[in-house]
């Protein structure tokens, strides 16, 4: 009884999670799903996980060091003795210590590590949301193509039933004597390469869901599917100017803060390096005792001894920098060069990102230009089919004709398909720029 329950509750799992996975994907769970499981990411986390293990061990720097220390030798043969002469005796010795060392001033090296680990551990942090946002930008790419090709099958399915159907009024208009062969076997012919186009949308289709199947690291595209959303007319959307919309992004992006903080961080490895031209000082203190034995004397007790030899020492530690073979010198020219190059890498990060944003702005205006010329193209393609129809059925016009201007319909159709979710995705992707969430 007990193994038929679990058999029952396996089974009501495994439909339970076969009905999760063919529940369609919105945008935002795509997007939220990859953050959670994408491995790039996943190896980011871990970077961050790396810099605070590193931020902490600078911190530990100020702290004293604390050490204990025992040790035991044994002695035998011929010795020298304390009359200055030699003779075979067995002598033991033990010993106990315990030490510290404090650093007092390490030419601000101690201060200006922690700094570095914390920049590095902001840097690290920023580049984590560099790479969450580019995992953002490219499921919402994918998840647009899926539309689009799930879009562009549907227009092939509807091109082969209606070449099927015209096939069929071929074939009774050859029966009534109306058509002849050829003109049965060029429609037999359309619906060869229409049957075609559709295995070739239904594998586009299939590796556009492959994509982005990948991207969210699922184990398979099979079951998995997507919303549709509601797209209205997004020729509409007012569109901000490049410099608008760059003026809030350089504020916002993790690219140009992960940039920025490159500056800062070289602008303190000078600090650092100049560092070394300064004294160091550094208190030490500690406490010591030992037992000793020899085979030819006596020897007081070990507790006695323990307690006669224990000693105690403090002792301050000074070091000053006189001539170090140039290596300070080079390691602070080092550093100033290393931030004139890390202020023309923050330039350039800024000019790239002011160029995406002028490409994705003028990518949305063409969108929105191609948007209403496709809607203008794809109404006059449907008139001119649906007048050509009906002179096919009324005789006076050919079966050429008539699948020339299908054709020409379908193909304005899928034009208007591709320039509705181009311009919809490229409007979404200017305001992604100015810290808005990519949905549709």
């Amino acid at each position: 009884m007990k193994r038929i329950a679990l058999s029952l509750a396996a089974l009501v799992l495994s439909c339970a999670a076969a009905l999760g996975q063919q529940a369609p994907w919105s945008l935002s769970d795509c997007i939220s799903y990859a953050l959670d499981h994408n491995l790039t990411l996943k190896q980011s986390g871990l970077t961050v996980q790396q810099r605070e293990v590193e931020l902490s061990t600078a911190r530990g720097r100020r702290l004293p060091s604390l050490s204990a220390g025992a040790s035991e030798n044994l002695s035998f043969g011929r010795g020298l003795t304390a009359d200055n002469t030699y003779s075979n005796s067995n002598t033991t010795s033990t010993s106990f210590s315990l030490g510290t060392d404090v650093p007092l001033f390490q030419g601000f090296d101690i201060n200006n590590g922690i700094k570095l680990g914390r920049l590095n551990l902001e840097a690290a942090t920023a580049d984590l949301e560099k790479a969450r946002d580019d995992i953002r930008v490219a499921v919402a790419q994918a998840y647009v193509q899926i539309l689009y090709d799930q879009e562009l099958l549907k227009v092939a399915a509807a091109q082969v039933e209606h070449d099927a159907a015209l096939l069929e009024q071929v074939r009774e208009r050859l029966a009534a004597g109306k058509v002849s062969e050829a003109e049965v076997s060029a429609q037999q012919a359309t619906l060869a390469q229409s049957r075609q186009s559709e295995i070739q949308a239904r594998g586009n289709l299939q590796i556009a869901l492959l994509e982005l199947t990948q991207l969210l690291e699922l184990p398979s595209p099979e079951g998995f599917s997507i919303v549709t959303p509601e797209v209205g007319d997004p020729s509409q959307v007012l569109l901000m100017s490049p410099e608008a919309i760059f003026a809030e992004a350089v504020q916002i992006k993790p690219a140009v803060e992960s940039a920025r903080i490159g500056v800062d961080y070289a602008k303190v490895g000078i600090d650092r390096a100049k560092g070394a031209f300064l004294p160091s000082l550094s208190l030490s203190g500690g406490l010591g005792t030992n037992y000793y034995t020899n085979s030819k004397m006596s020897s007081d007790s070990f507790g006695e001894q323990m307690r006669n030899n224990f000693s105690q020492y403090v002792g301050l530690n000074l070091s000053i920098p006189i001539f170090q073979r140039f290596s300070a010198r080079g390691q602070l020219r080092s550093a100033q060069i290393n931030y004139e190059d890390r202020q023309i890498q923050l330039e350039s990060v800024k000019k790239s990102l002011y160029k995406e944003i002028q490409q994705a702005y003028y990518n949305a205006v063409g969108a929105q230009a191609r948007y209403s010329g496709s809607k203008e193209g794809e109404e006059s393609a449907r008139v001119h089919y649906e007048l050509t129809e009906e002179k096919f059925r009324l005789g006076k016009a050919g079966i050429a004709d008539y699948n020339d201007a299908r054709n020409a319909w379908l193909k304005a159709a899928s034009e208007h398909i591709q320039a509705r979710y181009q311009c919809l995705y490229q409007a979404k992707l200017l305001d992604f720029y100015r810290g808005e969430e990519l949905k549709f």
